[in-house]
């Protein structure tokens, strides 16, 4: 049994009144730990049946299914060929908000480690923009791993704090969510040792932080765009209390009813904010919370708002990018003559290649100014040109698909060669294979490379991706 602080105990009791005793046997029950399928690689339904296996569906997301094995399925070749993503099943409810659109600007403004900014990518298809952002340069290249792995192609990874990246993107985005820091009080399930945090650092102080995050996600918003806002908290404080004050000091906010069938997959298991625990707004009702003893998940905040003013489907103009210019196409003839020599047909969009330091990317298609920011990675990461020759990154080989490659050798996914493969072990090849790189495949899904010489393949799959 988890031993809640004294003070969130008493403050508990008077919210939930006589569901308290519910609440807290909730916390008797197993975990509810789940998976997220990336749409950008497969259908849902398919990889379930491919895999051989029934899961049960997260009622308001759905691509999302729990799952009562967790090792199982992290320890999957599916898993580390990003198919999915492990998550728990509440924080699916803020990407599943923000209903990304293909050709739209997003910011995820507290992306680490990537479980929303990953759903998000996987939306956008490829198409528009994705600014992942994370204050801690550490949790960033995390964010980064997953993202790579996951086959983004078209987003930008970002190490900054919030006031800052509000001077480079006045009203630029067509959404911004604000996966807020708060005091976890939804995650005492997951890790009770939070409980201790909470003491050091309560409601109070996150809620001044809450406050400062959201100033500077209005300011990035486009007229007619939205703001998406979630904790993973119960504090009223930190809820329903961040934004009624955002509401206060933003009149040209207001909050967006949340439709359960068109929004929330038909889920009608979420409750409604209370305007009572903050200001009395009667707008707060169209907020939601998620409450473990309602439903199978943690719990959770999360609000919608929008910006007035604007087209549902406009964009603020902005200047590109200095870095989309000015290439000249001969520094990259080393990597046009790999592509020619190893089979490798992507559509690749000439002034959308950069070479920077030996470092080739494709940058998205929506390049901003982005001078003076901590860039953890600007677009889609091809590999690097040295010593006169290029040399294909992991991020390269995920974000491919098999047919646009002459070269391709996959493993079934249960097979002993591709756990080799995952592990980075030498492997032996066909003999009749000419030498060269190949694509790296489990069940046709992209992993990785390998360079074949006279019927030995040299493993390039990524040391810090490896299956430990």
């Amino acid at each position: 049994m988890i031993q809640f602080p004294e003070r969130f105990e008493e403050r508990m009791q008077r919210m939930l009144g006589d569901e308290y005793d519910a609440f807290v046997k909730s916390y008797d029950q197993p975990f509810h730990n789940g998976l997220r399928i990336n749409t950008l690689k497969t259908d849902p339904q398919a990889l379930l049946d491919r895999m051989g296996i029934s899961l049960k569906q997260v009622p308001w997301n759905e691509t999302g299914f729990y799952l009562e094995n967790k090792k199982q399925f992290s320890k999957h070749p599916f898993y580390h060929g990003g198919l999915y993503y492990i998550q728990e099943a509440s924080a699916m409810l803020p990407a599943k908000l923000v209903n990304a659109q293909p050709g739209e600007r997003i910011l995820d403004m507290c992306a680490a480690p990537g479980g929303k900014s990953t759903a998000i990518g996987a939306a956008l298809q490829g198409e528009g923009l994705l600014v992942s952002n994370d204050i801690s340069r550490s949790r960033a290249k995390a964010l980064l791993r997953n993202l790579e792995g996951f086959g983004i192609t078209n987003s930008i990874v970002v190490s900054e704090y919030p006031e800052k990246l509000s001077r480079y993107f006045p009203e630029f985005f067509d959404k911004v969510l604000i996966d807020a820091p708060c005091s976890g009080e939804g995650m005492f399930h997951k890790e009770p040792s939070m409980t201790e945090s909470w003491m050091r650092m309560g409601p109070e102080e996150y809620h001044k932080l809450q406050k400062e995050i959201l100033t500077y996600g209005a300011k990035m918003v486009r007229p007619g765009g939205r703001l998406i806002y979630s904790t993973c908290t119960f504090s009223p404080e930190e809820d329903e209390g961040s934004i009624a004050w955002f509401l206060e000091e933003h009149p040209d906010f207001h909050l967006m009813a949340i439709d359960d069938d068109r929004d929330l997959c038909g889920c009608h298991c979420i409750d409604r904010g209370h305007p009572e625990w903050a200001d009395g707004n009667p707008e707060l009702v169209h907020t939601l919370r998620l409450w473990p003893h309602h439903l199978e998940g943690e719990g959770h905040f999360a609000a919608m708002l929008c910006r007035d003013g604007g087209e549902a489907d406009g964009h603020t103009a902005y200047a590109p990018s200095s870095a989309m210019g000015g290439r000249p196409s001969a520094d990259l003839d080393i990597f046009y003559q790999f592509l020619e020599a190893e089979g490798i047909q992507f559509p690749f969009k000439k002034e959308r290649l950069l070479l920077q330091n030996g470092y080739v990317q494709y940058v998205p298609e929506i390049m901003p100014e982005l001078k003076g920011l901590h860039i953890m990675r600007s677009g889609w990461f091809l590999g690097e040109i040295k010593k006169k020759r290029f040399e294909p990154s992991g991020a390269f080989a995920r974000g491919l698909t098999a047919d646009v490659c002459d070269r391709v050798i996959s493993y079934g996914a249960d097979s002993a060669e591709v756990i080799k493969y995952l592990k980075c072990e030498t492997l032996s090849a066909d003999a009749s294979l000419k030498n060269g790189w190949y694509l790296v495949c489990v069940d046709g899904f992209p992993l990785g490379w390998g360079k074949i010489s006279n019927g030995t393949m040299k493993n390039k799959y990524p040391s810090g991706w490896r299956l430990v």
